[in-house]
């Protein structure tokens, strides 16, 4: 990208709103409720042929740095030091406040170019706060309407004169075209059916997630090493899903923070499940889940459904106990938390339990190294002919059963997509194969393949009968 925007303002102007009709998708929550938006977001933004990341802040307020909304405007203003413009969102339908005349004058003092945008200027009466917005002394207004997407052309315009053209528009390189993929012909020497290689070096998703107030926005800061995102004693602080990404030992690390998710009955407020609707988005879009349980008061009921619902989704899935600098006898503990993860988690049977400490550091290179472990075992591939020979194997030490009287036959096998592993066996009557053959057959590959913790799926289908449906002939 060429440039950095920063969209500022008070509480309840539209910022999310512009924000996610820059970045064209529903990225920020919305909602008429001010203060919605509290860590600063990040997007890739397009507007009219021109191209620039975008940050969305909170809200603008005076406080006490020490309380949760001083929190959140230093939060803004490192986005503001961050960017090389800053887009300050006025309400031209409410018009203007005090609060927007300390904010120009803070903006003022940074030095930094600003374009003034007048939002909500289709609304009726919106014509006073639009020349109201001139006793800022920051320039002509933008006139735009965030919801409907119109004045984004003289936005444009506004954004192009402030940075400047070179800055908008920078030339681009001719890219000489040096490597060239030869595809094989046939002839070739060529193992369709070989085992790939874990690639060490591709970027990795992961997301983060657990119940309100266990520590997963701490734990993001400490493996960035700054406060990047909002934290404190209270509850539920994150509301949007917030994603951040550094390198870890030389691979791209690209982290998701979530909002907590508490029991669904107690989820009524609409904020609220919106925020729990943006949690299960990211870990759709993830590749490894993170479940931070809180070490002092672990494996509530919440936490198991929370565990349960990733590996339904097909995630790889990792335990992170976190606060453990709280726990004292941290042996004992840490024997209590294996027979219970073992009892309370059959369906994740070997998944890698972590405990780690968010405040401190303590752990998290060994968190980092189950995360890599799991991502690897989740995109693993086995060869057909070793599936078959150990298929043939498994039946012989434990036949399948006989139902009414007749033989189930296990046929043929094989991988047919990882992430996560998913296998398909040919067979007879696959209707009438029992459920706990199939658990056998996964504990089996969990064992012998060295696939701990990961969803596995087995898939069984009989071939097609070409009698069936046809007269007998007498």
């Amino acid at each position: 990208m060429s440039f950095t925007v920063a969209i500022v303002g008070r509480p309840n102007v539209g910022k999310s709103t512009l924000f996610n009709r820059l970045v064209g998708k529903k990225l920020a929550l919305v909602d008429d409720t001010p203060g919605v938006t509290r860590d600063r977001r990040p997007g890739d933004a397009r507007l009219m042929g021109l191209t620039f990341t975008i940050i969305d802040t909170a809200g603008l307020e005076e406080a006490d740095a020490e309380s949760l909304q001083g929190r959140m405007r230093a939060q803004t203003e490192a986005a503001i030091d961050e960017a090389d413009l800053s887009l300050f969102v006025v309400d031209a339908k409410s018009g203007l406040t005090p609060v927007d005349t300390d904010l120009a004058e803070m903006l003022r003092r940074r030095g930094k170019p600003v374009v003034l945008v007048a939002n909500k200027s289709e609304a009726r009466g919106s014509d006073s706060g639009f020349y109201d917005a001139y006793t800022l002394g920051l320039g002509e207004p933008t006139p735009i309407s965030a919801e409907h997407g119109q004045g984004m052309l003289d936005l444009r315009d506004a954004i192009v004169a402030a940075i400047g053209e070179d800055r908008a528009y920078p030339a681009k390189e001719d890219v000489a075209v040096t490597d060239v993929d030869i595809p094989q012909t046939e002839g070739e020497d060529s193992d369709a059916d070989e085992e790939p290689v874990y690639d060490e070096t591709k970027p990795l998703r992961v997301a983060i997630i657990g119940r309100p107030n266990a520590g997963k926005s701490t734990l993001i800061n400490r493996f960035l090493g700054e406060d990047r995102l909002l934290t404190g004693p209270e509850a539920g602080i994150t509301r949007d899903s917030i994603s951040v990404e550094w390198d870890w030992r030389g691979r791209t690390i690209k982290m998701f923070d979530t909002a907590g998710m508490r029991r669904k009955a107690k989820v009524t407020e609409k904020l609220e499940k919106l925020s729990v609707a943006d949690s299960l988005r990211s870990i759709r879009f993830a590749e490894t889940v993170v479940i931070v349980f809180d070490a002092t008061i672990p494996f509530e009921k919440q936490d198991l459904q929370i565990v349960d619902l990733v590996l339904r989704e097909g995630r790889a899935a990792v335990l992170a106990f976190n606060k453990w600098d709280m726990i004292e006898d941290r042996q004992a503990v840490l024997a209590d938390l294996r027979e219970k993860t073992d009892r309370l988690l059959p369906q994740a049977r070997g998944i890698r339990a972590v405990p780690i400490s968010g405040q401190t550091g303590w752990g998290l290179d060994k968190l980092m190294q189950s995360i890599i472990d799991t991502d690897r075992v989740w995109n693993k591939r086995i060869s057909t002919a070793r599936l078959n020979r150990w298929l043939e194997t498994q039946q012989i030490q434990h036949p399948p059963p006989a139902v009414s009287g007749r033989r189930i036959k296990l046929k043929y096998m094989t991988q047919v997509k990882a992430r996560p592993p998913a296998f398909m066996i040919s067979c007879t009557r696959s209707d009438a194969l029992p459920e706990s053959y199939t658990r056998y057959l996964i504990n089996g590959l969990r064992a012998d393949f060295d696939m701990p913790s990961v969803p596995i799926r087995i898939h069984f289908r009989s071939p097609d009968n070409p009698f069936e449906g046809k007269k007998r002939r007498t």
